[in-house]
């Protein structure tokens, strides 16, 4: 029988250290609890993240070892660089945040039911209005075809999920983010957990303690909140700044 500490709704309280979570489930630190403003942002600065199924109680999160983005790394390869330069399609930030959660919400082939629930959608609105959760859209026209959303604390990204309704279009998303997080001086987004997926992308994998040693200072560097949508520098995959892998 699994045992972890359960938290209580309505109040807030002190998660466990990260160390002591699970090692089966890999990560599972903690149950119980709510999707409070208060409570979300005092997980994602210790690395802690709810992932749990709808009618289940809320399970947290901080896997070991971490899958991790390191900006000055996270580039896409030349042959997607070059099709990104020839591609028609345009990029915003904040624009349609609701829109991106549901629809990474949508059933995949691949999966049974989705965690992303109306209740977790709520959540991460509150946390849009606030001008900490942010997501990057992907337009062919006026349809939305792809799109990513995540949390934002000083200079580390928390990423959550992604869509992608044509071909290349997530990857254009995730990409598109990545520049962004450059250019507004982030220094890491969060991957969570490792996938085969997320390593094509170029995820590394991160000890527990190293990533919680650097969330410490990341999420205490001076950041900025409030939308993306005005000041967001890339309007158009061929905008991208893919330079130096193209040369």
């Amino acid at each position: 029988m699994i045992r972890i500490p359960i938290l209580s709704p309505g109040r807030i309280q002190a998660f466990p250290p990260v160390d002591r979570a699970l090692s089966d489930p890999n990560g599972l630190l903690c149950a119980g609890g709510d999707l409070s403003t208060e409570r979300l942002l005092d997980a994602y600065r210790q690395g802690i993240f709810p992932w749990f199924n709808e009618g289940e109680p809320i399970l947290w999160w901080c896997p070991d070892p971490r899958l991790v983005f390191p900006m000055s790394e996270t580039f896409p390869n030349r042959r997607l660089a070059r099709w990104f330069r020839q591609c028609p399609w345009t990029i915003s930030a904040d624009a349609a945040f609701g829109d991106v959660m549901r629809a990474c919400a949508e059933p995949r082939p691949d999966q049974d039911g989705t965690w992303i629930s109306p209740v977790m959608v709520d959540a991460y609105q509150r946390l849009h209005r606030l001008g900490v959760a942010h997501s990057v859209e992907v337009w062919d026209g006026s349809a939305l075809i792809g799109g990513i959303y995540g949390v934002a604390i000083g200079r580390a990204f928390f990423g959550e999920s992604m869509f992608s309704r044509q071909s290349q279009a997530s990857k254009l998303a995730f990409f598109a983010l990545a520049a962004g997080l450059r250019h507004k001086g982030f220094e890491l987004l969060d991957g969570q957990v490792e996938s085969e997926h997320l390593r094509r992308l170029g995820g590394q994998l991160l000890p527990r303690n190293q990533f919680s040693q650097r969330l410490s200072i990341l999420c205490q560097s001076l950041g900025t909140t409030g939308s993306w949508q005005a000041d967001w520098p890339y309007s158009h995959a061929r905008t991208l700044p893919f330079g130096q892998v193209l040369s």
